[in-house]
């Protein structure tokens, strides 16, 4: 008897992420809309875009949907999270993936282009203590063409108000504890799951190898931000979107 083999279904996969990722950051999709509002309003529908840190292809995912015409270089260094993106984009002309250590000097040199429109992250660079991320904005900073943009959606804590930020953090672990009670997954429950599945347990395997549990970096303010990229070689840099926990900020170089 043949043994037929079913298909991986990314697609699950993928939503699976998201769901995990909400459960930390209820706002996500409404940054995720700012972000390519704002791509569209600066560099137009159809940018070349590096999807810095892509993980599962989130970004990409959303860009593509938004601006048809868009191209889109991934660029992780998880390789679970790299299975499951270019499993779900198998086939579609606009989107390669490449694997590189953001940390590295020479990563840039494993990209297919040498600048981009746009380069997006999300939710990815606060695993970096703030001297190793001045220096990747440094690098980004030469990807970017001129009228080019960058931004980065993440946690960025103000330390001058921390009354608002024990207020902000509470209520929202008082919704992440009732979301977890109706059974979403969180972080480790993820992985747990992806570690069993035959096609993503040897690639979650090798990404705990890399990364261990969660690196331990920075969290500095969209001030802190707005001014390494300026530093960085960006003309303008600022917040254009925040919620109660998170922060958008956008340099146009």
């Amino acid at each position: 008897m043949t043994k037929t083999t079913i298909p991986t279904d990314w697609r699950s996969w993928q939503e699976s992420w998201d769901r995990q990722q909400e459960w930390y950051m209820p706002d996500r999709e409404e940054r995720f809309r700012v972000m390519l509002d704002m791509v569209g309003a600066v560099v137009g529908p159809a940018p070349r875009v590096l999807d810095l840190a892509c993980g599962t292809g989130s970004i990409t995912d959303r860009l593509l949907r938004r601006f048809p015409e868009a191209t889109s270089t991934g660029v992780d260094l998880d390789p679970a999270l790299l299975t499951i993106a270019r499993g779900t984009f198998d086939g579609d002309d606009r989107v390669s993936f490449v694997t590189a250590d953001l940390t590295a000097p020479d990563w840039t040199d494993a990209l297919p282009h040498s600048s981009y429109d746009a380069v997006l992250t999300a939710t990815a660079l606060h695993w970096l203590h703030s001297g190793p991320l001045a220096a990747l904005y440094g690098r980004i900073a030469g990807l970017v063409r001129d009228g080019g943009v960058f931004m980065n959606a993440d946690r960025m804590t103000d330390t001058a108000t921390p009354r608002i930020n024990a207020a902000e953090r509470a209520h929202r672990h008082a919704g992440m504890d009732r979301a977890q009670a109706a059974g979403v997954l969180d972080w480790a429950q993820w992985w747990a799951v992806a570690a069993q599945d035959p096609v993503l347990a040897g690639p979650t395997a090798e990404r705990f190898a890399i990364f261990g549990e969660h690196a331990d970096g920075d969290v500095p303010s969209a001030d802190w931000h707005a001014e390494t990229l300026r530093a960085a070689g960006f003309g303008e840099a600022r917040p254009v979107w925040a919620s109660p926990s998170d922060t958008l900020v956008l340099a146009v170089k």
